[in-house]
């Protein structure tokens, strides 16, 4: 039957074929070219036997399964990704098994009577543990010195394994204690505030206390100040209505909030028109004073009163005795205040005796050099540490004030002595301390200009603000 065609139609008929199979191959009845364009393509805008056909083609290709049409996309893009995008490891449970597990915390208050046992009690933690925490090494055994008022705490992991304890002591220092293998290691930590100058000033209207808390003093400030001068002013019978004082000291801070007052830097002084300005220093041996500028002490060797009170009996030879009613010499200056106030050693020297000493009842004697000795009676009790044949400085506290002897209330009676004559403490000239040596003078105006130039521009800052007449 084929003969019966010509063969150039046979040719045709053929060609014809082959047109129609390379059409049905291109057609999107292939898998992969099916799952491209319903992606790409809104099925929407498709031609209805386009939508059938896809319908209607087989699954797609699974992940297992090579997709040889992505080969050809450009490189450039994918790099262009991964620097946008951080890699998938950075973020998968093997890279977090990295990262250091939380610690869940414990916290207390130490109490009076609270002990490191009972607190390790208290946290889930036996005395063992606890004795292998405070036997660790570095400052570790530092955690058996515990305080009212400070406080702890203890980390444990996950697993209720104990990792740090933190005992912190103030807003400054801190003892934390961590698990380093099988033991702990035990570490001081210290926090320096920041000091920043400030400038105070008063005039004298009623007493010293009140004008200083008028200026902005705290009652530190105002005892240091009163130390600073006390020297050469007796502040319960020199001081007059018009006297002036200025103080530059240091604010302490810590992370910007203000927590303490620090030191007095510098201050001035004017009583009854007489001038007298105090420079702190620190010498080559790390020993603090106040000097004038021209470097004499502030300090006196002994102290004209070694208690901050009031005078309740002065130094009378011929004073009759309160208790016995005989004309008796008052050979010291009696001092009334509350029980219990501390006593100072009026200056640096050797504890001749302490304890009973008769009629004086308790009472402490010091020697100051070769002929100067004081003496401190009817004290309610000595300070620890305070007997025969020590050594003592000057400011120590020596004892407490109180009533033993022959007393008719508590006070303190002081005797002080030149070559064991008595005189009266609150008007014998007394020894200077000690100058900056020659060799420090260079060093000492060096470091105390630059106070006394703060000082000096402080108060013409305030001259210039408030006026004259401030003054």
């Amino acid at each position: 039957m084929l003969k019966t065609f010509p063969k150039k139609h046979l040719i045709a008929a053929g060609t014809l074929s082959a047109v129609v199979g390379l059409a049905f191959m291109a057609s999107p009845g292939d898998p992969a070219e099916a799952g491209r364009t319903s992606i790409s393509l809104n099925q929407a805008d498709a031609r209805p036997d386009e939508v059938k056909q896809t319908e209607a083609a087989p699954p797609p290709v699974t992940a297992a399964e090579p997709i040889h049409q992505d080969t050809s996309a450009p490189t450039e893009e994918p790099k262009e990704i991964a620097k946008a995008n951080p890699p998938a490891q950075e973020t998968s449970p093997t890279a977090q098994t990295s990262v250091e597990p939380q610690l869940e915390w414990q916290r207390f208050t130490i109490k009076s009577g609270d002990s490191l046992t009972t607190l390790f009690k208290k946290a889930g933690f036996d005395s063992g543990l606890m004795f292998s925490v405070i036997h660790g090494d570095g400052d570790a055994s530092q955690l058996e010195r515990l305080y009212a008022g400070e406080s702890i705490g203890f980390a444990q992991d996950g697993n209720g394994e104990l990792q740090q304890v933190k005992l912190t002591r103030n807003r400054l220092e801190s003892l934390l204690i961590e698990r380093q293998g099988d033991g702990f290691t035990g570490t001081i930590l210290k926090r320096e505030p920041e000091p920043r100058p400030v400038y105070r000033h008063g005039v004298i209207d009623d007493s010293l206390y009140l004008s200083a808390r008028d200026a902005g003093l705290n009652d530190r400030l105002t005892m240091e100040m009163a130390d600073i001068f006390g020297w050469n002013i007796d502040f319960v019978y020199d001081i007059r209505k018009g006297d002036k004082f200025e103080v530059l000291y240091q604010d302490l801070y810590l992370d910007d909030k203000r927590i303490d007052t620090g030191d007095i830097l510098a201050a001035k002084f004017i009583n009854r028109g007489k001038e007298t300005v105090a420079l702190r220093y620190t010498d080559k041996n790390g020993d603090t004073d106040y000097y004038t500028p021209d470097g004499h002490s502030l300090r006196k060797a002994i102290l004209r009163t070694p208690i901050n009170a009031r005078v309740s009996s002065p130094f009378n030879l011929q004073r009759r005795h309160p208790v016995l009613g005989v004309v008796r010499p008052h050979e010291g200056t009696d001092y009334a205040a509350p029980p219990g106030t501390p006593i100072k050693a009026a200056g640096n020297g050797r504890i001749v005796s302490a304890g009973w000493k008769g009629g004086y009842g308790r009472a402490v004697v010091i020697q100051h050099g070769d002929n100067i000795s004081t003496l401190y009676a009817h004290m309610r009790a000595i300070a620890k540490g305070i007997r025969s044949g020590v050594r003592v400085k000057q400011g120590q506290t020596i004892g407490y004030l109180g009533s033993s002897g022959l007393a008719t209330g508590p006070h303190l009676h002081y005797e002080f002595r030149i070559n064991g004559k008595p005189r009266n403490s609150r008007t014998v000239k007394l020894p200077d301390a000690s100058p900056v040596p020659k060799a420090e003078m260079a060093r000492f105006q060096a470091q105390t200009q630059t106070l006394l130039t703060a000082l000096n521009e402080a108060r013409g800052e305030r001259q210039i603000a408030l006026g004259p007449e401030s003054e």
